[in-house]
């Protein structure tokens, strides 16, 4: 199950969380600043996954934005780099070449795409084709 979810740039600000496991403010602000130092720290030769606490975090770099995922030590952790794979094909196709500003002024958009991919914690679509049109008929709504 995913705990939350975080997207940092390098500086350390984080551009979205979505959290699935009740936090209080202070701790989420506290759990942010280690996991950007912990990800950001690490070489590039090591791998993406990385024990904190009683959890997992499983985290990718797309260039200057770090994707982290905070999952149980018992899940699978492929299957998470590859939700997260899937989460930046269905940014970049949806806002076109998708950039960290895309995600800062279009926040909603990209709530909406995370609540179609993920559901309570759990993955709940994984067809990109499928959530786009489920996104595109939102957007006509509106």
């Amino acid at each position: 199950m995913i705990r939350f979810i975080l997207l940092q740039n390098r500086s350390g600000k984080t551009r979205l969380s979505k959290w699935y496991s009740p936090f209080d403010e202070d701790e989420k602000e506290k759990i942010k600043c280690e996991i950007h130092r912990l990800i950001t720290t690490r070489e590039p030769r090591f791998t993406n996954f990385v024990e904190w606490r009683t959890y997992k975090i499983v985290y990718r770099r797309y260039a200057g934005l770090y994707f982290s995922f905070c999952v149980d030590l018992t899940d699978n952790d492929l299957s998470y780099l590859e939700s997260i794979h899937l989460m930046v094909e269905v940014f970049d196709h949806f806002f076109g070449n998708v950039c960290e500003l895309d995600l800062v002024f279009n926040f909603h958009k990209v709530y909406l795409i995370i609540d179609e991919l993920f559901l309570a914690g759990e993955t709940q679509e994984s067809s990109k084709p499928v959530i786009l049109h489920r996104v595109q008929q939102v957007e006509k709504l509106e």
